[in-house]
């Protein structure tokens, strides 16, 4: 006889997943709730709560950089007997902009949310994830790895959650909880479209020079952007690699999703800066538009 998914709900634990009323956190909700587990499925919104709700799947209102729904999501899982397995740290935004460009309070908003949010979320649920020797998941890119022209402000973010996470798995370890980053390259999702969105925004509110300097790169990189996106692995494909690093018995430190975030990272690691400055201006190259008649 088969277990339903109804009775099986909990039976592998809970495991708190930031970031999933849309994407990969959602996928990801769904996947574990699948395999067996509670997932406290944080949103920012009612209706992406009410969207998301099923067997196995808590929604809790959580704005990651509001200490009040850290402090309340920290008092819910301390409140259950269900032990809590992993946090899998997935909220996040993109905006790609050239350096000189983004207006400083944008580049501190992208690391409240970006790096500053899962730090907070992190020491809040340590506790809970040291007394059952659990797993801290953190959702990198390959934008963790190499920056291309405009990423520096999402890159810089992904670059430190690299450098973070590195630290903490090593102060961890001894204690038992494992520490876990997850590189996707291009995945089909809102967030990768509301990205656009942004970057579009912040190329219009640019000054004349801004414009003259770095227009037509601005352009290129929403057409790179908007080819990753839509030819990119999917959510689902992204939440299945999630779910390995939350159950895997042995983890690896790094996983990657996609074969783009495959190669880039083999590049990152053989290939000089002079060439891989090459590499991304060939490929940006590609999608720049073309000159007027």
């Amino acid at each position: 006889m088969t277990t339903s998914p109804e009775n099986r709900i909990g039976t592998q634990g809970c495991v708190v997943v930031t970031g999933a009323s849309t994407g990969i956190g959602a996928a990801t909700a769904r996947e574990l709730a699948h395999r067996g587990f509670l997932v406290l499925a944080g949103v920012r919104r009612d209706r992406d709560a009410d969207a998301l709700r099923a067997p196995g799947i808590e929604p809790v209102i959580l704005d990651i950089t509001d200490p009040d729904h850290i402090s309340a999501l920290a008092t819910r899982v301390d409140s259950q007997t269900t032990p809590l397995r992993a946090v899998v740290n997935n909220a996040g935004i993109s905006v790609n902009a050239p350096v000189e460009a983004l207006p400083l309070n944008e580049w501190r908003t992208l690391f409240e949310v970006n790096l500053f949010g899962h730090v907070a979320v992190t020491q809040a649920l340590l506790p809970a994830l040291l007394r059952e020797s659990g797993r801290v998941i953190n959702i990198s890119s390959v934008g963790g790895k190499i920056a291309m022209a405009t990423f520096g402000p999402y890159a810089g973010t992904k670059f430190a959650l690299e450098a973070v996470s590195d630290a903490l798995r090593r102060e961890l370890a001894p204690l038992g909880v494992a520490v876990v980053v997850v590189e996707p390259g291009g995945v089909h999702t809102e967030m990768g479209e509301r990205g656009i969105a942004t970057t579009t925004r912040l190329a219009e509110a640019m000054s004349p020079d801004h414009r003259d300097r770095y227009g037509q790169l601005v352009q290129a990189v929403v057409a790179l952007t908007a080819a990753g996106t839509t030819g990119g692995s999917t959510a689902e494909q992204a939440a299945r690699v999630v779910a390995e690093a939350v159950t895997a018995r042995r983890p690896s430190t790094r996983y990657t999703v996609g074969r783009d975030a495959a190669m880039i990272t083999r590049l990152s690691r053989v290939l000089s800066d002079r060439m891989l400055d090459r590499v991304a201006a060939a490929t940006l190259r590609r999608h720049h538009p073309k000159a007027a008649a």
